[in-house]
């Protein structure tokens, strides 16, 4: 934008904005919001701070906006900056900052989909803007990572993801169940369901439940084939197999469909 005058941005044009206001520049006080691909996501930013962009699970190759409307844009690898500039004017030695509150769109393009972002800048801390996957990004991820494995080494792979806690980002969360189980096998454990997850593009869904004892019991993968965990179980680990009274076993359960 052409300036004149005593008028002039206060801030540093995109080939240096990294640079000059590193992702390490953002308060640590950020707010979080996500976007979906392929819909408007109508978010504010802040005004005044370097709002963050995370592309879950890939980099964003690139972003459209209008560079008149007073902003900055920088990006690098799975992260881009947003910095609305601010307009300062002089007048008998008296400085005044003028903020943008002109909307801006933004189209992030991010794991091979397009983001439209309508963000309304305003007065509050600098945000971060996720954009995770949609359905057909979650599906084509699944079946790069699972496809070249036979039954077996899904199975396998599934339940060691979930116990040492690094679930793929293409594992969708759904909630829990509440009620606490009962199987008729086993009259003195409880089952509490602690995380369930979809696996889309795969047809299956995965389940991990607390198993908690009331008195000393010794435990096989066979007592868990019960229709209240799912009428197409695919597979079940646990984490341990002898339990004392009050104490608490990891059981895995992967299914060939969705459990709803």
């Amino acid at each position: 934008m052409p300036i004149s005058g005593n008028r002039a941005w206060t801030a540093c044009l995109a080939g240096s904005l990294v640079a000059s206001l590193p992702l390490a520049a953002v308060p640590a006080l950020a707010q979080s919001v996500a976007a979906l691909p392929d819909q408007t996501s109508r978010i504010r930013l802040s005004n005044h701070d370097v709002n963050h962009v995370v592309c879950v699970g890939g980099d964003i190759e690139d972003v459209k906006f209008s560079a008149e409307k007073g902003l900055a844009v920088e990006r690098g690898g799975s992260d881009a900056w947003i910095k609305f500039l601010v307009l300062e004017t002089e007048d008998m030695g008296a400085k005044t900052r003028t903020y943008v509150t002109t909307p801006s769109e933004f189209f992030v393009s991010c794991n091979g989909a397009i983001y439209p972002l309508y963000a309304e800048p305003a007065d509050i801390p600098a945000q971060t803007v996720t954009l995770v996957q949609g359905h057909a990004q979650r599906a084509r991820a699944n079946d790069a990572l699972l496809g070249p494995l036979v039954e077996e080494e899904r199975a396998v792979g599934i339940a060691l993801a979930i116990l040492q806690d690094r679930v793929p980002a293409s594992f969708s969360e759904v909630a829990p169940a509440r009620d606490r189980l009962v199987l008729s096998d086993l009259p003195t454990a409880s089952l509490t369901e602690r995380r369930r997850l979809e696996i889309e593009g795969a047809g299956l869904s995965v389940s991990e439940y607390l198993v908690r004892a009331s008195a000393a019991l010794t435990l096989d993968e066979r007592d868990f084939l019960d229709t209240a965990l799912g009428a197409d179980i695919f597979a079940i680990t646990i984490d341990r197999l002898t339990l004392g009274p009050n104490e608490t076993a990891r059981l895995i359960v992967v299914r060939r469909s969705v459990q709803s």
